[in-house]
C-alpha cells in the first residue's frame, strides 16, 4: 500500500472524526482542516498533471470540495475528502493485488549462486557468472542463469514462468531455464548465458516496464474527463439555476466525485496483465493487452515457433545385417565428440531412446562434412553421403530420397555402410491445438511465413490446415507481409529468431518465444511466451479480451449509476453528504467488478 495515500486517508478520517466528536468550538475548524489538506494535495496533483499535458477527473473532486467549503458546508467537504482519499487507497490496494503475479516474478530473482572454483564451492554474486561456470543448485534454489544439467537429474518447478503446476524433469545435457526452482536433490548446472543475458533477467526487466506503463485506456479515460466535467458543470449549474438552491449544485458535484472511469480501467487492465503472466505470457503493458484483445490475424514463423526449431529423429533405415538401434547407438556415441547441431540432436535422440553410449576414441571431425573415429573397437563414420562414401574408399551408397524438410545422415561401421539416420524439424505437439484455440478466440486468419523453402512450408502448412503460406522469405519480406495483413485486421506476429525481430516490431502485437528465442526477438516483441506451450497465446488473447470487456463494463455501469445519482441530486432527492456515500458505494462496486479479471 502507498504510505502517502494511507497517511492522507488517515488525516482525512481524523479531521472528520474530530469534526463530529470533538469539542463544539473546534468542530468546524477540524472539518475544514481535514478537507483542506486533501484539497491541497489534489491541487498539487492537478498542477503536476497539467504540467505533463494530462487532464484528469481529480479536477471534479477538487471543485466539489472547494464548493462545499465556499458554501459553508464543511461536513460535506470533509465527507467528500474522506471518500476521495478512501477511493485512492482502495484503488491502490486493488492494483497491488492485481500485480501480485508480476511482483512474485520480481521477488524470485536470486542475488547469489554457489559456483565451483578450483574444486571448491564459493558464494558469488550472479552478476559475475559467465558461460562455462559450474554451479551447485540446491533443493529449493531458484536457477540464476540459463544453463544445462551438468550432472545429476533436475526436477524443476516452472510454475512461476509458465503457470504449469506439474514439475518437469531434466536429464544430463538438457536445458534448464533461469527462474525455475529445484524441487528435488541438488544438481550441477553448467551456465550457457550470463545472468543478465538469461531469459529470466529479460523477463524481470519487462515486468518492471509493464508495472510502470500507463495503459492507453487510462489516457482515454483522462480524455473523457473533459466531457464528463462539462456534463457535471452543466447539470450542477442547471440545478442551481432552476431551483435557486446552491446545495443542489453542490450535491451534483459531490456525487460526481471520484469517477469510476479513473478507478476501474487501470485495475481491470493490471488484473489482465497479472493473469496473463500467470498463464505464461508476459505482456509489456496495458496498451499491449488492448491491442491483443482486438487482434484478428496471426502471422507465424515456422522454425522454433510452430516447429521445435531443431532436428529430431524421424527413423533409422538400417542396412541388411545391421540393427537400427545399434546404428543409432554407434552414431550417437561418435557424435559426442562433435558440437554440430545435427550431432547434438542425434545424441539427444539416442539417449531419449534409452541407448547406453560408449566413449568415442580417435575422433576426427571435418567441419561441415562429418566425423570419423572408433566406438567399441569399430571404425565408425557419420556425416553426409559423399563424406561417408570417401571413408569407404569411394563405394557408392544406396540411393535414398527424402521428403521436404528431412535431413539424411549416412553411417558406416566396420568398413560397411550401416544405414541412414533421418532427421527433421518436427511440429510442436501443441501447434494444432494452439491454432484451434486462437481461432476460437477470434483470430480468423492464420498466415505461415518462413525463410525455409516453399516445399517445406507447404508441408507444414498442410499438416496444420493453414491456407495462407509463404516460403523463401527474407526479414524484409516478413515486414511487408505483416504490413499488408493489417488490411484484414490487427496483426499478431509470433517468432523466435533474430530474423523475426523486424516483423515482431512491425506487428500490432509481436510475441517472442522466450524459452528458446533470441534476445533480439525478445527485445523487439511486445510480449514474451515464457514457455514453449503455444496454447498460452490463445489464453492470453482470451484474457486480454475479458479484461478489456470488464473494464468497459465497469466504466459503463459506474458512469450510468453516477449519472442517475447526479440527476437525483439535481432534483433535490440526494443531499451532499448522502451523495458522497452513494458515490463511494459505486466506486467500491466497480473496483470489485474490475478485479474479476484476475479470475
Amino acid at each position: 500500500m502507498n504510505p502517502f495515500k494511507t497517511a492522507l486517508f488517515g488525516l482525512a478520517l481524523a479531521g472528520l472524526g474530530a469534526g463530529l466528536l470533538g469539542p463544539a468550538e473546534w468542530r468546524i475548524v477540524a472539518l475544514q482542516a481535514g478537507s483542506g489538506l486533501v484539497l491541497a494535495v489534489l491541487i498539487r496533483e492537478i498542477a503536476l498533471s497539467l504540467w505533463r499535458g494530462e487532464f484528469g477527473l481529480d479536477f471534479v473532486a477538487a471543485l466539489s470540495i472547494s464548493a462545499a467549503l465556499t458554501f459553508g458546508e464543511p461536513l460535506a467537504a470533509s465527507v467528500v475528502a474522506l471518500m476521495y482519499a478512501g477511493g485512492q487507497l482502495l484503488e491502490d490496494y486493488a492494483a497491488s493485488r492485481a500485480k501480485a503475479e508480476m511482483t512474485a516474478l520480481l521477488g524470485r530473482l536470486p542475488k547469489t549462486a554457489l559456483r565451483y572454483t578450483d574444486g571448491e564451492l564459493e558464494l558469488c554474486n550472479i552478476s559475475g557468472l559467465v558461460p562455462g561456470d559450474r554451479l551447485l543448485v540446491r533443493q529449493g534454489d531458484v536457477v540464476p542463469a540459463d544453463g544445462i544439467v551438468h550432472s545429476g537429474t533436475a526436477l524443476l518447478d516452472l510454475s512461476a514462468l509458465t503457470g504449469e503446476s506439474v514439475p518437469v524433469k531434466r536429464a544430463k545435457g538438457e536445458d534448464v531455464p533461469s527462474g525455475s526452482a529445484n524441487m528435488d536433490v541438488a544438481f550441477d548446472l553448467r551456465v550457457v548465458r550470463r545472468a543478465e543475458d538469461s531469459a529470466y533477467s529479460a523477463i524481470v526487466s519487462m515486468v518492471k516496464a509493464a508495472q510502470e506503463a500507463k495503459a492507453p485506456s487510462v489516457r482515454l479515460a483522462d480524455r473523457y474527463a473533459v466531457w464528463f466535467l462539462f456534463f457535471t458543470l452543466l447539470l450542477a449549474g442547471a440545478a442551481w439555476w432552476a431551483s435557486g438552491d446552491k446545495l443542489r449544485m453542490l450535491a451534483v458535484l459531490v456525487v460526481a466525485t471520484p469517477c469510476p472511469l479513473i478507478l476501474a480501467v487501470p485495475v481491470a487492465l493490471i488484473s489482465g496483465l497479472s493473469r496473463a503472466a500467470h498463464r505464461g505470457v508476459l505482456l509489456k503493458g496495458g496498451d499491449v493487452l488492448e491491442r491483443l484483445a482486438k487482434a484478428r490475424v496471426l502471422v507465424a514463423d515456422k522454425t522454433g515457433t510452430l516447429t521445435t526449431g531443431h532436428a529430431a529423429l524421424v527413423r533409422v533405415d538400417a542396412q541388411r545385417g545391421f540393427d537400427a538401434k545399434d546404428v543409432l547407438r554407434l552414431a550417437a556415441s561418435l557424435d559426442q565428440a562433435s558440437a554440430h547441431a545435427i550431432a547434438v540432436s542425434i545424441v539427444k535422440s539416442a539417449r531419449e531412446a534409452g541407448a547406453v553410449l560408449s566413449e568415442p576414441r580417435l575422433a576426427d571431425e571435418t567441419a561441415g562434412e562429418g566425423v570419423t573415429g572408433k566406438v567399441d573397437g569399430k571404425r565408425v563414420a557419420i556425416g553426409g553421403a559423399k563424406f561417408v562414401s570417401r571413408t569407404l574408399r569411394g563405394r557408392r551408397l544406396p540411393r535414398r530420397t527424402s521428403k521436404p524438410g528431412e535431413v539424411l545422415v549416412a553411417v558406416a561401421a566396420g568398413g560397411k555402410f550401416a544405414g541412414w539416420i533421418v532427421l527433421a524439424d518436427q511440429l510442436r505437439s501443441d501447434a494444432g491445438a494452439a491454432l484451434d484455440a486462437l481461432r476460437q478466440a477470434g483470430i480468423f486468419r492464420v498466415v505461415l511465413a518462413s525463410g525455409d523453402s516453399a516445399n517445406v512450408v507447404d508441408r507444414i502448412a498442410s499438416d496444420l490446415g493453414i491456407e495462407h503460406r509463404h516460403g523463401d522469405m527474407t526479414p524484409e519480406d516478413k515486414v511487408r507481409l505483416v504490413t499488408a495483413e493489417r488490411a484484414n485486421g490487427p496483426v499478431i506476429m509470433a517468432g523466435d529468431g533474430v530474423n523475426d525481430a523486424p516483423a515482431l516490431a512491425a506487428a500490432d502485437v509481436g510475441i517472442a518465444m522466450g524459452a528458446r528465442g533470441s534476445a533480439a526477438s525478445a527485445e523487439a516483441a511486445d510480449a514474451i511466451l515464457l514457455s514453449d506451450n503455444l496454447r498460452h497465446i490463445g489464453d492470453a488473447v482470451r484474457i486480454s479480451q475479458r479484461a478489456l470487456a470488464i473494464a468497459k463494463q465497469s466504466v459503463i455501469a459506474g458512469l450510468g449509476l453516477s449519472a442517475v445519482a447526479m440527476f437525483a441530486a439535481a432534483f433535490g432527492y440526494l443531499p451532499p453528504v448522502q451523495g458522497a456515500q452513494v458515490q463511494e458505494a459505486i466506486d467500491v462496486a466497480v473496483i470489485l467488478n474490475a478485479l474479476r479479471a484476475l479470475r
